[in-house]
């Protein structure tokens, strides 16, 4: 596991600490929003980025030269806890600047509500990439509570379009950090809910279906740590981005590019 010091602004919220973390390529986190961000609630990716693909693919050890690495599987990308589209625009900006064609992000109607309720807007949105993509299946890449909307959505809409999910940092058993939190979701999410407790029913994901979790051991948002890893999934942890800072992280990405690149499920790092 590779180190690597810690930097940005330390910011207080509800009691947590937060860290603002440093653009990539020399942008700037207001540049990258101002050219990522929309009005909208769902909002889409560009396939012509104009932030140099090659400066940011060119860091990751898969990539051998020659084109770009492309996709023609649609990714969504899925908010957390009281996030939105917003929080996933530099995510957004990668992927695409990796190559991905299509990449779509959205803020649920209410940030701090039901995973019943996102599970159902989910489901409304992929129906929508696949009429408009011509695909038979996306991807998902889901942050935080997202991923609890996220395994709701595979459970209650199965058999669901997706061939690959990515958990970041989300709270499969729950987190004791929920207490602080407000909302529907802040309940679904406290340990031992109803919510979680109908969930655990089904399988952790459903068969056919790859994915992964990564999670960072400095996470104040989920609590225990364990709580971001699910039974028979690959793990992945990574050495020291903030709850906030996996969707920044350039460990994180790669692992992230190479999961939804490769042929298999690749091995977590030791």
């Amino acid at each position: 596991m590779r180190r690597r010091a810690l930097s940005g602004r330390a910011i207080a919220l509800s009691g947590a600490v937060l860290v603002a973390w440093p653009a990539a390529s020399g942008t700037s986190d207001a540049g990258l929003l101002a050219r990522a961000s929309a009005p909208v609630e769902v909002s889409r990716a560009s396939a012509t980025p104009r932030l140099g693909a090659a400066a940011h693919v060119a860091s990751f050890p898969n990539w051998t030269g020659g084109e770009t690495p492309r996709t023609a599987v649609p990714v969504l990308l899925v908010p957390g806890w009281l996030d939105s589209a917003r929080d996933l625009a530099a995510l957004r900006i990668r992927l695409v600047a990796a190559g991905w064609s299509h990449v779509e992000t959205l803020t649920f109607r209410d940030p701090a509500g039901s995973n019943r309720d996102h599970a159902a807007e989910i489901d409304s949105l992929v129906t929508r990439m696949l009429s408009e993509t011509g695909a038979d299946e996306i991807d998902i890449v889901a942050h935080s509570m997202g991923g609890l909307a996220t395994r709701w959505y595979l459970m209650a809409y199965a058999p669901a379009p997706v061939r690959r999910v990515a958990f970041l940092g989300s709270p499969h058993r729950g987190t004791l950090s929920a207490h602080l939190a407000w909302g529907v979701g802040a309940e679904e999410m406290t340990p031992g809910s109803a919510f979680l407790n109908a969930l655990d029913e089904a399988p952790a994901v459903p068969e056919g279906l790859d994915a992964i979790t990564v999670r960072t051991p400095i996470d104040t948002h989920v609590v225990p740590g364990e709580s971001a890893t699910l039974p028979g999934v690959p793990d992945h942890s990574v050495c020291c981005p903030t709850h906030r800072g996996l969707l920044r992280d350039d460990e994180v990405f790669r692992i992230v590019l190479d999961f939804l690149e490769s042929v298999r499920i690749p091995a977590p790092r030791p």
